[in-house]
């Protein structure tokens, strides 16, 4: 049945594209298919590509480029560095010898000087305490040390990178070269320093061993990138331990002393593995700068450092808050030795007396017993000090210079100057060479009593001119410009009179007189004119002062000494012993003692009564020279000889200053501290026995210059320039004859 409608229609599929005009009447175009749908794309984090243009793209290419090129480079030349670097520390690691062989930096010696009691006063050179080892000092030293000069020491390699970067940032700050000043060296740095990176001493290319040491420790470029593999090679051949160790045994630390052992010996007395946290404080302090901190320059100064250690070492868990204020509420204090610093000039004085191999340029360790008294230099300071501080003005430059001796010539004790500013290290006791003036006297008047004259002799005190050849005439004066006619000889020197002295010098000859002081121990070039008998010559305080201990002596030389016994540590034989003493009898012992009662006539009743002590008979001689610009006092007890004297560096006159005035009191204060507790004692001497003078004959004319009482035709015959006539000297048997060459004032006025 077609068309019905029953049957179902067949399946077609839907067109879905119109084929031309369309189906008939009422027929439904086909319908657009849906589009097919994508899944959603997912979201990416990552930012899409930037289109740059030409420029731009340029620019980051060459610097991609660049870049590349800079790493390329970069990386290559730093492992060839690091080779080299490598390369480098290995050969010095090869090179470093064993730590026992580097302790000891020194190339020359040093001297330890002893008092006479066997007591160390001094030190000379560099000395050595011998080798200490990291493990054996005081915990507080090595923690001192580490927290003041490198707190990382433990952790780096040998050099601090970021210690480095920390010095030049500090540098640039504060306006130095990025080399300059702090250096942010490690220890191993410096102990890289200390062995001049390798180099050892050579004397035939550095002229001093300070020369080679500011050498090794001179800075600059070329040293410092030197010193980075040497450090890497000794972190890689010794232990920290090891390192410190050498630190420890080759550091100077001022005042001499090589290494920290020697440095504890010098200041505090003790040993390195002694000190506690304030002396360990103070010794790490030293390591900046060891001049300007060393104690006995300035204690002050050296615990206000020490104080700053302190607080570093607090800061660092090296010490609890309860030690470090204990630490700075109780500061280091210097040993009695090294707080007494005694002797400084006459340490200066014996190094320069002994054998220079053995002393300023010793190789060896010396020990040196002195006659030093360091309880006598002390007094002898005291006093120079009391005498300047309360009778004269403040702000004066004037030097003064003391020798302390007994009879035989030993030193006790020694000030070679005032410590005031500019005075400088010159001894003034040894190496000032100053007019005598009237401390020389004695010396005419000792060759006159050889010769057999008497202290109670007399000598004219009048006008007198001496026709110098090739000169002229020459008319010395009295200090007070008057004339006291006929006097004694002993009353000539106590009251230091020119014209007698003079007489005398030419009644016995010039020869005779510079022979007799000479041979006593002055040994300058003595004055050839008359003017000889004045003190016109020069000569040392220590030469005049050793002269007058040969009067106390009984008339014998002496030769100053301050050596007793010069050996080297730790062996018992010495190698040169007492240098000096008394020598060869110059006067007889009769004339010295018939001198020494003329010195104290000076004191008792002379130019010299400031110098008289109340419990102890004294004697000596006042001294001033032309214009003043010397002043002296030398005398003697029974027990010691001192001289005085005082002056300026620059031989400007002294104002209102004589030998009769401060010199004499600054004796005085000297020979009262020292003879304080001594028994006292006589001096040895001859009180000789009074004479009348003569008495003026009638035809006699005292205006003559001639002798009172004595006719012209029977004088002696007159010396010529420094014959000697030698009146006293033997009896004629005429008694006119014998009593006229008693009498010193035989000789005419004018000549």
């Amino acid at each position: 049945m077609s068309g019905s409608g029953k049957k179902n229609a067949p399946l077609v599929a839907d067109r879905r594209y119109s084929g031309g005009s369309g189906g008939k009447g009422g027929s439904t175009p086909p319908r657009k298919p849906a589009p097919a749908q994508k899944p959603a794309p997912r979201k990416s984090s990552a930012r899409p590509p930037r289109r740059h243009g030409l420029i731009m793209g340029l620019i980051l290419g060459l610097v991609s480029l660049i870049w590349r090129v800079v790493w390329g480079i970069g990386w290559r030349v730093t492992a060839l560095l690091a080779l080299v670097v490598f390369g480098a520390a290995f050969y010095f690691q090869q090179q470093l010898p064993p730590v026992s062989d580097l302790v000891d930096a020194r190339a020359r010696g040093s001297v330890t000087m002893l008092d006479r009691d066997g007591q160390v006063y001094a030190w000379r050179g560099e000395t050595f305490g011998g080798m200490i080892t990291s493990d054996t000092v005081s915990d507080h030293l090595r923690n001192a040390v580490v927290a003041t000069e490198d707190k990382r020491y433990y952790q780096h390699f040998g050099i601090s990178p970021r210690g480095i970067a920390s010095a030049i940032r500090i540098n640039l700050s504060e306006g130095r070269g990025p080399l300059e000043g702090n250096g942010g060296s490690t220890i191993t740095q410096q102990v890289a320093k200390l062995l001049c990176l390798g180099v050892a001493y050579d004397a035939s290319k550095w002229k001093s061993e300070a020369e080679y040491e500011e050498d090794c420790r001179g800075g600059g470029v070329w040293r410092k990138v030197k010193e980075i593999p040497f450090s890497i090679a000794m972190e890689w051949k010794y232990s920290k331990a090891e390192i410190l160790t050498i630190y420890f045994n080759r550091a100077y630390l001022g005042a001499g002393a090589r290494g920290f052992e020697a440095a504890a010996q010098r200041y505090f007395g003790k040993s390195a593995n002694q000190v506690g946290p304030a002396e360990a404080a103070m010794l790490a302090g030293l390591l900046k700068a060891p001049s300007r901190y060393a104690p006995t320059n300035n204690l002050k100064r050296a615990q206000d450092r020490a104080n700053v250690i302190i607080s570093l070492m607090e800061d660092q868990g090296f010490l609890t808050a309860a030690e470090a204020d204990a630490a700075r509420a109780k500061p280091a204090e210097l040993s009695e030795a090294a707080a007494k610093n005694a002797g400084g000039f006459f340490a200066d004085w014996v190094m320069e007396s002994g054998p220079t191999f053995l002393t300023k340029e010793t190789t060896e360790d010396v020990i040196i017993r002195t006659t030093l008294d360091q309880k006598m230099q002390r007094q002898a300071e005291e006093a120079l000090a009391y005498v300047f501080d309360t009778k004269v003005k403040e702000g004066s430059n004037a030097q003064a210079a003391i020798v302390v001796m007994s009879a035989d010539g030993a030193v006790r004790a020694m000030v070679g100057g005032r410590k005031i500013a500019a005075a400088g290290s010159f001894n003034r006791a040894t190496q000032a060479l100053r007019q005598t003036g009237s401390v020389f006297k004695p010396f005419v008047y000792a060759a006159a009593l050889d010769l057999g004259y008497s202290p109670a002799d007399f000598v004219e005190d009048t006008p007198l001119t001496i026709n110098i050849k090739g000169s002229g005439p020459w008319t010395p004066e009295n200090y007070d410009k008057k004339f006291k006619g006929l006097i004694t000889l002993t009353q000539a020197l106590a009251e230091s009179r020119n014209i007698p002295a003079v007489r005398v010098s030419e009644a016995v000859g010039r020869d005779v007189v510079r022979t007799v002081a000479s041979q006593f121990g002055v040994k300058s070039d003595l004055a050839a004119g008359p003017a000889l008998a004045l003190g016109a010559s020069e000569s040392t305080l220590l030469e005049m002062t050793g002269a007058y201990a040969g009067i106390l002596n009984g008339g014998s030389s002496v030769k100053p000494y301050g050596l007793v016994e010069l050996k080297l540590q730790g062996e018992e034989g010495e190698l040169f012993g007492q240098g000096g003493g008394i020598g060869e009898r110059v006067i007889s012992q009769n004339a010295a003692q018939l001198l020494t009662y003329m010195l104290t006539q000076v004191v008792e009743r002379g130019t010299g009564g400031r110098a008289r002590l109340a419990d102890h008979p004294v004697a000596g001689k006042t001294g001033t020279t032309n214009a003043a610009r010397d002043a002296w006092f030398i005398g003697f007890s029974a027990h010691y000889v001192v001289g005085v004297w005082m002056g300026y560096d620059d031989n400007k006159p002294l104002s209102g200053v004589t030998g009769a005035g401060l010199p004499a009191e600054i004796w005085h204060e000297v020979m009262a501290r020292i003879h304080k507790g001594v028994p006292s004692q006589p001096l040895p001497m001859i009180v000789p026995e009074a004479r009348t003078p003569p008495v003026a004959s009638a035809g006699a004319q005292a205006s003559s210059g001639g002798v009172a009482g004595v006719p012209a035709e029977q004088q002696a015959p007159l010396p010529q320039g420094g014959q000697q006539p030698a009146p006293g000297a033997q009896r004629t048997g005429d008694p006119v004859e014998d009593a006229l060459r008693e009498v010193l004032g035989t000789i005419s006025g004018t000549y």
